[in-house]
């Protein structure tokens, strides 16, 4: 009995250690997404999936505890990329692919580009348009640990109208033609918009996306003439707010931002075309701009080679990439409240990082930015009790970079160090 108990208590001992066995990060700099200057060399104490606190100076570890030097590195919140398709990467194959593809290919191939965001630095993702609801599908397996990548917020397929950006059978031929309602991205009149919503709600988005205007990549003339009345989006909106859902529109002209902005909009994506009085009105209004320079960028760089792109996508890209730069500076100078987004899947999954960059080109400074990829977008998603900056008792997801971004912004480029939930992926 003696024995027993000794074995009993040595356990107790055993466990009771292992509990309390932390991971100390040796932080050389800590931006915590919070303050608006760094912190020098502290000391991260992750227990489990927690922060448990910050600490100034580098502690020595307890026996059981681990070390990891990043002394020389500065030490961030996990990022935040608020516009990824994480199921698809265009190339000069795409337009094939949206036919030849099956829901089988894109699971697969998204468990590829998750991995690349997630060691990108990005820990967290909003997915803006799918192909047959892959994503949804994806969040589950990546929030029970079967596949490596971001925590993801989707919208599962978008919502557009016949013929309009998010009509994913523009030119085909009639024998290509489904009833498949996971292929159905289409709604018309105010009945079938709120059915619509209420649709993805079933399927399990937690968040609805709208082509308020064309855009560049569709099979189609126009990049920027609306493409919902006022009716449908007032249907839309009100609908996906009474589901608890907020809406993301995809937009490039002027009109359809008004009216979208209007009928109560949560988030523009691109604002290409954005003037002065949306510029107002979403600042009145509280709506954000998701800039997504970085696919700006990209069509335009790819548009240069005139066998690239379908001969409808060719004139939009050239005429809309090179402008968003442009208007985000505007914008961000006028006061427009900004979220970081990339609309990577047009761009390189794993590239996300170059939108730093691209920010502070046109006259965000680098902490605002880091901001806009942190507690900015966690405040907005609702989870900025635990997520979005490094702070006591939040969730352990960090990430890290060589160098000090404030003098070099393309160290963002280079993460050399991520933790999600505690979990290291990448040291």
């Amino acid at each position: 009995m003696r024995m027993a108990n000794a074995s009993a208590a040595l356990a107790a001992l055993v466990c009771a250690g292992s509990a309390s066995a932390a991971t100390l990060i040796h932080a050389g700099r800590l931006i915590d997404g919070v303050a608006d200057a760094p912190r020098e060399r502290v000391t991260v104490v992750v227990e489990g999936d927690r922060i448990r606190s910050i600490e100034a100076g580098f502690v020595a570890p307890a026996a059981g505890d681990e070390v990891i030097d990043l002394s020389g590195a500065t030490v961030m919140p996990g990022l935040m990329d608020m516009h990824v398709h994480l199921t698809s990467e265009h190339s000069r194959r795409s337009e094939i692919d949206n036919i030849k593809k099956s829901e089988a290919d894109r699971a697969f191939d998204s468990v590829r580009f998750a991995e690349r965001t997630l060691l990108a630095g990005f820990t967290t993702v909003r997915n803006l348009g799918d192909q047959f609801n892959v994503s949804i599908a994806l969040r589950r397996a990546i929030a029970d640990g079967n596949v490596k990548g971001p925590r993801i917020f989707t919208s599962g397929r978008s919502i557009g109208t016949r013929g309009g950006h998010a009509d994913s059978t523009n030119s085909w031929g009639p024998f290509l033609y489904s009833d498949d309602p996971r292929l159905n991205t289409v709604c018309n009149g105010a009945d079938g918009c709120r059915e619509a919503v209420r649709k993805r709600y079933q399927d399990g988005a937690d968040s609805i996306k709208i082509t308020a205007t064309g855009g560049v990549m569709s099979i189609a003339k126009s990049g920027t003439a609306p493409q919902f009345t006022d009716v449908e989006l007032e249907a839309v909106i009100s609908t996906a707010h009474d589901y608890g859902m907020k809406v993301a529109a995809h937009a490039h002209g002027t009109e359809g931002m008004k009216r979208a902005v209007r009928a109560g909009i949560d988030s523009i994506e691109h604002g290409t075309l954005m003037d002065d009085e949306i510029m107002r009105m979403m600042k009145e209004n509280g709506t954000y701009l998701v800039p997504t320079i970085s696919a700006g960028r990209w069509v335009a760089e790819k548009a240069q080679d005139p066998t690239y792109f379908h001969p409808l996508v060719r004139p939009k890209a050239l005429e809309l990439g090179p402008v968003i730069q442009q208007t985000f500076g505007k914008a961000w100078r006028a006061g427009v409240p900004i979220m970081f987004g990339t609309d990577c899947g047009v761009c390189e999954h794993g590239s996300n990082a170059k939108e730093f960059g691209y920010m502070t080109e046109a006259g965000m400074p680098i902490m605002a930015a880091i901001k806009s990829a942190t507690i900015v977008p966690a405040r907005y998603l609702g989870i900025a009790d635990s997520l979005g900056s490094i702070e006591a008792g939040k969730v352990a997801d960090i990430v890290a970079v060589p160098g000090d971004p404030r003098a070099d912004v393309h160290v963002m480029e280079r993460v050399s160090f991520v933790m999600k939930e505690g979990v290291v992926y990448k040291r």
